[in-house]
C-alpha cells in the first residue's frame, strides 16, 4: 500500500517549493519519500526528482517539433504521457513497493486540473487497483496551492473560490486546499475580515457586498458566483507557511486522514525508514489541530496588529 499527494496549482503557487519543503521536512523525520516531476517546464527543481517527466519529453522538444506555444505544448506533453502510461508506471511501481511517500510536482496550467483529462486519467491509472506482480495500493491526496494574497482581493479570492471547486469536482480524489505563503500575506495590505473567514469559506454574501460597492456592472453574476461556491459546501482552505515546522505538521497531518495514512512512530517520535504501516490505524480519527489553532494561532503570528 502506498501514499502520496499530486501537488496542483496556479503559476507561482509555491507547487515545486512545497515539494521541496515536504521533502525535506521528511528527511528530517526519517519517513521515505520520492519526488516525481511531472511538469516538463521546470527544467532545474531545487529537490531531487526520484523520476522526472522531462525523460520522456520537455515543453522545448514539444513546441520545436509541433510550432507550439507554451500552452499548446504542454497540453501535448500530458496527452502524451497520458498515452504512455507504461513509463510511468514502470518508474512509480518500485517506489511504492519500497514504502516510499510520493510527492508529484504538477504543471500549473489551470485547465490540466480542472477541464482537461489527461491528469485525470494519470491519477486515475496510478490509483487503480491491479492485478498480477507489478500491483500496487497507491492513494494519492490532491493539494491544491492557491497564493494567500488573493484574500487582499474579493474579486481574485472568488475566482480562486471557483477554480478550487471546479477542480474539486474534476479530479475526483480527496482534496485539500492551501492558502500558501501565508506568512507574506501581510505585506499585501489588511483584509477586509479575519483569516477565519476567508480559511473557512463563511457567509460570502458579506464580500459579495464589498464587490458591488466599487464600479461592478455584474452584480448578478457576483452573487450567483457565491451562491453556487455555498451551496456546493465543499471549498474550504488550510492556511500554509512553507517555513514553518508546526504548520507544515498540520498540513500533513490533514492530507494524511484524508487518505489513511498512519505510520508507526519510531521510540524518538519520528517515522521508521522502512514506511512501514500501522493497519490499526488506517482512516484514523486522530486530531489535526482545532480552529484556533488553524486560523488565530496563523494570523497572530505572522500578520500584524493595525489596530
Amino acid at each position: 500500500m502506498g501514499f502520496g499527494q499530486l501537488v496542483i496549482g496556479p503559476p507561482g503557487s509555491g507547487k515545486t517549493t512545497y515539494c521541496n519543503g515536504m521533502a525535506h521536512y521528511f528527511s528530517l523525520t526519517n519517513r521515505p519519500c520520492a519526488v516525481i516531476n511531472l511538469d516538463p517546464a521546470n527544467h532545474d527543481p531545487p529537490y531531487d526528482a526520484d523520476v522526472s517527466v522531462e525523460e520522456l519529453i520537455t515543453l522545448d522538444d514539444a513546441m520545436r517539433e509541433f510550432n507550439l506555444g507554451p500552452n499548446g505544448a504542454m497540453v501535448y506533453c500530458m496527452e502524451y504521457l497520458a498515452k504512455n502510461l507504461d513509463w510511468l508506471r514502470e518508474r512509480v511501481a518500485p517506489l511504492v513497493r519500497e514504502g516510499r511517500y510520493l510527492l508529484v510536482d504538477c504543471p500549473g496550467q489551470v485547465e490540466l486540473f480542472n477541464a482537461h483529462d489527461a491528469l485525470k486519467t494519470i491519477v486515475t491509472e496510478l490509483t487503480r487497483s491491479r492485478g498480477g506482480s507489478d500491483s500496487y495500493d497507491l492513494r494519492l491526496c490532491v493539494v491544491h496551492l492557491v497564493d494567500a494574497h488573493l484574500c487582499a482581493d474579493p474579486t481574485k479570492y472568488i475566482a480562486a473560490l471557483m477554480l478550487s471547486l471546479s477542480s474539486m469536482l474534476h479530479m475526483e480524489t480527496p482534496h485539500v486546499n492551501l492558502l500558501s505563503k501565508v506568512d507574506l500575506m501581510d505585506k499585501y495590505g489588511e483584509l477586509d475580515f479575519n483569516l477565519e473567514y476567508y480559511a473557512d469559506v463563511m457567509d460570502l454574501s458579506f464580500l459579495a457586498d464589498r464587490i458591488l460597492r466599487g464600479p461592478s456592472g455584474y452584480s448578478k453574476l457576483t452573487r450567483g458566483l457565491c451562491e453556487l461556491v455555498e451551496d456546493f459546501s465543499l471549498v474550504n482552505f488550510l492556511p500554509l507557511a512553507i517555513e514553518d515546522k508546526t504548520s507544515v505538521q498540520r498540513v500533513l497531518a490533514i492530507v494524511d486522514k484524508s487518505i489513511g495514512a498512519a505510520t508507526i512512530p519510531g521510540p524518538d517520535g519520528t517515522t521508521p525508514g522502512n514506511g512501514e504501516v500501522d493497519e490499526r490505524t488506517l482512516i484514523s480519527h486522530r486530531a489535526v489541530g482545532s480552529e484556533y489553532e488553524r486560523n488565530f494561532e496563523v494570523q497572530e503570528r505572522f500578520f500584524k496588529d493595525h489596530d
